[in-house]
This record gives structure tokens, sequence and C-alpha cells, in this order.
């Protein structure tokens, strides 16, 4: 037993929930009868993050057998001519599923490009239609990747989520809100709090599940957090020391917490896993159509 589960304080891996997904993966892909999905990346600009991202993801489609073909633009691409060659990418029957890495140059108007792109392959939940959808409580709807993997995470650690009290620090489209949807669909009761709520550390000592996403580095602490509480920290972030370092101050919250997601090798370790399912079963709807 090591020190974290002495103290109480469980570590909730990624890579269970990964090999989780994987499992599910395999079964999808069978029932494709060899057909082999493709995904699509779409890439302006030469940026580190997105770079990182990118190889995650071709890692792991080829992980999980399953083909990506890059479509890159230099950062300086004008937006009538991005949109022409995007909407070729939508239209393309070989690529069963888009991700587009974000943010974009400033010269391409995010909103045109989360309208424009196919809801039926649009991955990681950017489309207007999509959100509508998860927010809806849909089935059909891809929720954004990050958001799902805390899901993902709960699940595979067989953490039960309906009727618990649930927290969300951050209020974005693409974790927070989401995210509390999510929670409320698997019959949680759900707070959404933000780094401007009002006395932050009593709201979150309410929760039994605490999601922290609102890219501030270490903005949780053990006066955040109620004895045995399980804290999923989304966020990666770079210390004044150049260190990765989440949203949570690990080495105070695993004095109380019930359970923890390290960073890194927590929920960033899932998302490209829930981003090889979302391919999948796009590709089996695309075939049904």
């Amino acid at each position: 037993m090591d020190r974290d589960e002495e103290r109480g304080c469980r570590e909730l891996l990624g890579s269970l929930a990964a090999k989780r997904i994987k499992e599910e993966s395999k079964r999808l892909l069978q029932e494709l009868d060899g057909y082999v999905p493709t995904l699509g990346v779409v890439r302006l600009g030469e940026r580190g993050e997105q770079l990182s991202y990118e190889r995650g993801a071709m890692k792991r489609m080829e992980q999980f057998g399953l083909k990506a073909k890059q479509f890159l633009f230099p950062e300086d691409v004008s937006e009538p001519d991005f949109f022409e060659a995007f909407r070729k990418i939508n239209r393309n029957p070989s690529i069963d599923g888009i991700l587009l890495l974000k943010p974009l140059p400033p010269q391409i108007r995010a909103n045109l490009a989360d309208e424009a792109i196919d809801p039926d392959k649009d991955l990681d939940g950017i489309s207007p239609v999509n959100i509508s959808r998860v927010f809806a409580g849909e089935e059909r709807g891809f929720a954004p990747c990050t958001a799902e993997a805390v899901i993902e995470t709960l699940k595979a650690y067989h953490i039960p989520i309906e009727g618990r009290r649930a927290v969300v620090v951050g209020r974005s489209l693409v974790v927070g809100r989401t995210l509390a949807m999510l929670l409320l669909k698997e019959n949680a009761t759900v707070t959404i709090c933000h780094t401007q709520t009002g006395d932050l550390p009593a709201e979150c000592q309410k929760a039994e599940i605490l999601a922290v996403a609102a890219g501030r580095p270490r903005l949780i602490d053990e006066s955040c957090v109620s004895q045995g509480c399980v804290v999923l920290d989304v966020g990666i972030n770079v210390d004044q020391n150049g260190m990765l370092c989440g949203d949570v101050d690990e080495i105070g919250v695993r004095k109380k917490a019930g359970a923890l997601t390290p960073v890194p090798g927590g929920i960033g370790a899932v998302t490209t896993s829930v981003l090889a399912k979302h391919l999948l079963i796009a590709a089996k709807r695309l075939r049904e159509l």
C-alpha cells in the first residue's frame, strides 16, 4: 500500500479509464465488419500545445487500430481559403470524424468554424448543434472529449455519481458547463462555480465530487475540499518553475480527498481515448445512413 492509500487518498490514473474505453472500442470496431475509420486532424500553424495534442491523438488512433490524416494550413491562411478547404474536408467520404485544433489564428472567426463543421463528424463537440444535443440530453450529440473523460474516469473506478452532490469549478462551454450537463444526465445534483464565485471554498466544501476546470494553477487547495471528496483535476498549466501542474494543489488536497486525479497522468490521459471512441461511433452512424 502506498502512502496515499494509507492516508485514504486514492490516485485515479487515466490509464485505467483509457483501458476500459479501448475494450469498448474493440467491440465497436468489430461491428464495422473490417472497415477502419479515419480521423481528420485540422491544424492551422505550429503552436506547441497543438502539436503535442496532435501527436497524442495520432498515436492513440494507431493504438486503437484506427487511421488518421492531417490537414495542415499555414497560420496566415486567409479565411476564405480556409473555409473553402474545410468544406471539402467535411464532404470527404473517406473522413469519418474531424478534430479541429484550437485556438484558431485571429483572422479565422472561431464561431464560423464551429458552425461550419459537420455535426455528425464533429468529434470534440464544438458545433452548436452538438452543444444543443448535449444540453438536451440527446444520445446523438458528441460532448467535448475532456468533459466526457471526467465521466469515463468516474465510471472506470466505479465511483457512484447518481444522487451525489457535484461541484464544477469552471464555466467554459468546452468543459465546465458541458460537464455539468453530463453529471446531471448521470443524476448528480450539480452546482457550477467559477473564479468570481463568492466564498469559493465554502461552495466547494459542499461537494462529494469536485471537478476543477478553471484554468488557474493550484486554485483549489485544502481549504476547498471536504473530507473524503473525489477530486477531478482537469487543468493543465505550467507553473513559475516551468513544471506541469493542475488547477488543484495536489499536496494539500491529498490530505483530505478520498480520491484525486494527478496532473499529468489523469484526465488528460483519457481525452484522446474518448476521441477514438467518438470516431468509431461517428463511422458507425455514417455507414448506417
